[in-house]
């Protein structure tokens, strides 16, 4: 499982000549001192391919609940906006992560239906499905009333 951490961001925003942001994580984290400036742009590269991977892997998953749901297309869609809520730091902070996510989504999706969809964060999302997804599983959705 992926998992996010501030340190990630902040090493694959680096935008100094040195890199020093890198190598500072490098040593502080991995106590891996006196690094190459190649090195810490081959770190760099690192970033970006594992987060391009996970907002690619994401943007699918999205696109599969969307076309479980008929949003997938212009004639089901309509004029109708679809909202998708999500919850995390990954989302939230690492904007190499959402703009890629998103921008896949458009490509998989096609600008007019990509214009359809909203992706907002949710703040404490996480609760709030895990909330719904027990109330929907209810024994007492069936009951009928007395």
């Amino acid at each position: 499982m992926y998992m996010w951490t501030p340190d990630m961001s902040a090493m694959h925003h680096d935008t100094s000549p040195e890199l020093k942001v890198v190598g500072k994580k490098l040593q502080d984290i991995l106590e891996i001192s006196n690094t190459s400036l190649k090195v810490r742009k081959v770190i760099i590269k690192l970033c970006d391919i594992v987060a391009t991977r996970g907002a690619r892997l994401s943007a699918a998953g999205i696109l599969g609940i969307l076309k479980k749901l008929e949003r997938d297309n212009i004639s089901s869609n309509g004029s109708q906006k679809s909202v998708i809520a999500l919850d995390g730091g990954l989302f939230e902070h690492y904007t190499k992560f959402s703009s890629c996510m998103e921008s896949t989504l458009k490509e998989l999706l096609g600008g007019e239906v990509a214009d359809k969809i909203v992706i907002e964060h949710s703040n404490d999302g996480s609760g709030i499905g895990a909330a719904l997804l027990a109330a929907s599983h209810s024994p007492y959705l069936d009951a009928s009333e007395p």
